[in-house]
């Protein structure tokens, strides 16, 4: 009588602890998921269909460091990416403040980085770039400011990042423009655009990178 006593605690105790670790994995699951930004292009492997998302094009800048910057230096990150230039004197000041908000905030993060192109590069130097990163308390290893030839930087503005859908060649007549960031993950695929002049949009960033981290997470420990 006693052994059947102990067995059926063991099966009540045994069915308590599978609920409760079910509840806690299905608790660490995000409350929703990013979408994914940019055209799929669908074909068929193996007789199934096979969505590839948009993702970003590898590339090549120089960083305030007079480093050379590409895909490689954003390896299993998400990033935040956003165009500037370091004149201007009405949206840029404000992009570069809330920018730095968000870096505070992800400073001890090694899985979040953060990428500033210029769009004027015949000003915007590496002394320059070195100057505006100076003043925005900038770490290289962390929040890169990057330039190059103004071609290939108006090129992954409009057909990478897909930030601007006016057309353009790059040329001497060619501006760009925006003040949207964009959130990139560890796939190199865009997660989100935020307007990076307004405090609440770049507040719902800040929640979306967590929110990114956290699927990671969770696909990590499934």
């Amino acid at each position: 009588m006693k052994i059947k006593s102990v067995n059926f605690f063991i099966l009540i105790a045994s069915a308590f602890f599978f609920i409760y670790a079910f509840f806690i994995y299905d608790r660490a699951k995000p409350l929703r998921y990013l979408p994914i930004y940019g055209e799929k292009n669908y074909s068929l492997k193996n007789n199934k269909a096979d969505t590839a998302f948009h993702t970003i094009e590898n590339f090549s800048f120089i960083n305030q460091d007079g480093e050379t910057v590409s895909q490689k230096n954003f390896t299993e990150c998400v990033y935040v990416t956003d165009f500037f230039f370091t004149t201007c004197q009405s949206i840029c000041p404000k992009m570069s403040k809330q920018m730095e908000r968000i870096v505070v905030k992800f400073k001890n993060n090694k899985d979040v980085k953060f990428l500033s192109h210029t769009v004027d590069p015949e000003i915007d130097t590496v002394e320059q770039l070195k100057r505006y990163a100076i003043e925005h308390n900038a770490n290289t290893q962390k929040w890169m400011f990057v330039t190059g030839s103004k071609k290939s930087l108006y090129e992954i503005a409009r057909n990478s990042y897909l930030l601007n859908a006016e057309k353009g060649d790059g040329g001497p007549d060619d501006f760009i423009h925006t003040q949207n960031f964009a959130l990139i993950d560890k796939e190199k695929h865009i997660r989100g655009y935020y307007d990076g002049t307004d405090t609440n949009e770049v507040n719902q960033l800040i929640s979306d990178i967590n929110l990114l981290l956290a699927e990671y997470n969770y696909k990590q420990n499934k």
